[in-house]
């Protein structure tokens, strides 16, 4: 297994520990073994927040639960169970059009999407964690692997 210091989570992954969706149960049990900092771009921070935030517009959880939950968030920062990755966002989104424009027309990846296979790949992972199919063939069509989860 890949340890979590070698593997770009994508945020809508890691908003699998703070919702309960289909695969939360089998992300906890990943991030369980993975003990190392995760890091995290500030674009995938913004998604991790407006998230939740979106989740509580759609009344999928309480305002009680989304204070929590944001809460969560800040504290695994705080407590550097995350780690916010310097990026050069020049490099990062050059990459993604270039990304996009060899492989979305073809495989039908979401801009949000590609920006975090290019980060992965500007960050210098090997590894991408994702349970969007079309992201994971992006990933794997670059030549990053996908850890077991």
């Amino acid at each position: 297994m890949a340890t979590a210091n070698k593997v770009y989570a994508d945020p809508s992954a890691l908003l699998k520990l703070y919702l309960h969706e289909p695969e939360s149960r089998q992300m906890a049990a990943w991030r369980a073994k993975a003990s190392a900092p995760l890091v995290v771009t500030h674009h995938g921070r913004v998604e991790l927040t407006n998230g939740l935030a979106l989740a509580a517009h759609r009344r999928l959880i309480d305002e009680h639960v989304f204070k929590s939950a944001l809460a969560a968030l800040d504290d695994d920062f705080a407590q550097g169970r995350y780690v916010q990755a310097d990026l050069l966002w020049r490099s990062a989104l050059n990459r993604a059009a270039d990304l996009s424009r060899q492989y979305s027309r073809t495989l039908g990846t979401r801009t949000l999407d590609v920006l975090h296979v290019a980060s992965a790949l500007e960050l210098g992972f090997h590894a991408f964690l994702s349970f969007d199919t079309r992201q994971q063939n992006l990933a794997r069509a670059v030549g990053l692997k996908l850890p077991a989860t």
